[in-house]
């Protein structure tokens, strides 16, 4: 990569937050515009999956996949305490702390400005949101943090099996029902798109790229179609949404509340954790903001199948996604912008790096 583009990729991500912004305006603005093309991309789907939006991630995850050592992934022992701390935030904390905050915001401070009949699906939109950690989207902000991308892996992978036993008990047991009807098909559908297809196909180009001795240049290359895939997904999902924005914008903003007080809380709690523990900064950003974050495509199905298209349950859970990109890019702020105050007490922030050519 020329210095000309390399400066240009810095001052990219340097205004970051500012290039989401604005695509999130494009997006608001582009789908209320053309509202019948946006409804066509967003019914492109298989298993409540948006196709659109999978080949974008795609176009995201990829370059940081091929950039993972796989043979030392055995090496993720000894980020056993990072592991530690982002299931216990994601399967211990999370769901039930967002109930806790659906019920009080919702359920209490907010109720007289909400629809009486649509605040049980609200609060039941937002623990579906909670309920099941992301699988795509943390591989971008692990990156911006410069996080290990074996630990990010192993953690995911690890999250998405849990996952598969414990989405519904968890789900059922905070909705107050004896059991939960789960689509199955979009969670195993999701594994398979952003985990098992991609880490194939990167560990294999990986390997080929590396005998041709053109791993660099492939990775250098594929940076700046990285960044454009995040900016186009905001894009089309701020468009999917358009008009319900526009319609009920106070809805929006109380369901937003809940839902970014939740983020904050999980992501500098197990900041603060991996820190007390002496965890490596390279783990303890991905793991913050693996525990942060929401597996938005497993929470949008699920609300739909259980409570319909246009329940206070699905609209809960289209906050989140609309709520997740800008949120979790300051998160990432805070993250990198804290490090040194991270390492002042960290006893063992040398012994973790990431193996990354």
């Amino acid at each position: 990569m020329s210095s000309a583009n390399k400066k240009a990729m810095g001052l990219f991500a340097r205004y970051l937050t500012l290039w989401v912004l604005l695509c999130i305006v494009a997006g608001i603005g582009l789908g209320s515009l053309f509202p019948d093309a946006f409804h066509l991309l967003g019914d492109m789907k298989v298993a409540e999956i948006n196709l659109p939006v999978a080949v974008l991630i795609w176009a995201m995850i990829l370059p940081m996949l091929l950039k993972i050592d796989y043979s030392s992934l055995h090496e993720v022992w000894r980020h056993r305490n990072g592991i530690g701390v982002t299931l216990a935030i994601n399967w211990l904390i999370k769901p039930f702390s967002m109930a806790l905050l659906g019920w009080l915001f919702l359920g209490h401070l907010f109720s007289p400005l909400l629809n009486a009949d649509q605040i049980p699906a609200y609060i039941a939109g937002l623990i579906l949101l909670a309920a099941a950690p992301c699988t795509a989207m943390v591989f971008v902000w692990s990156r911006l943090v410069d996080g290990n991308p074996q630990f990010t892996l192993s953690q995911v992978a690890l999250n998405d099996v849990i996952m598969i036993f414990a989405f519904a008990p968890i789900v059922g047991l905070l909705l107050g029902v004896a059991s939960i009807s789960v689509p199955w098909n979009t969670l195993f559908l999701s594994v398979l798109l952003y985990i098992v297809i991609p880490v194939a196909v990167a560990y294999v180009g990986r390997r080929r790229l590396q005998a041709r001795h053109t791993l660099d240049a492939v990775l250098h290359m594929m940076d700046p179609v990285s960044m454009a895939a995040l900016l186009l997904t905001v894009v089309l999902l701020f468009g999917f949404q358009g008009e319900q924005i526009l319609k009920q914008p106070l809805v929006i903003l109380l369901l937003a509340i809940p839902i970014t007080i939740q983020v904050y809380f999980n992501a500098m709690l197990a900041y603060w954790l991996n820190r007390k523990l002496g965890v490596a900064h390279c783990v303890a950003g991905p793991s913050a903001l693996i525990g942060a974050s929401n597996f938005f495509e497993l929470a949008v199905a699920a609300a739909i199948a259980l409570f319909g298209f246009e329940s206070g349950a699905a609209l809960a859970t289209v906050v989140g996604v609309l709520v997740e990109v800008p949120v979790m890019l300051s998160v990432v702020a805070i993250v990198n912008r804290s490090k040194q105050w991270y390492e002042q007490r960290e006893p063992n922030h040398s012994k973790s790096r990431p193996r990354m050519t």
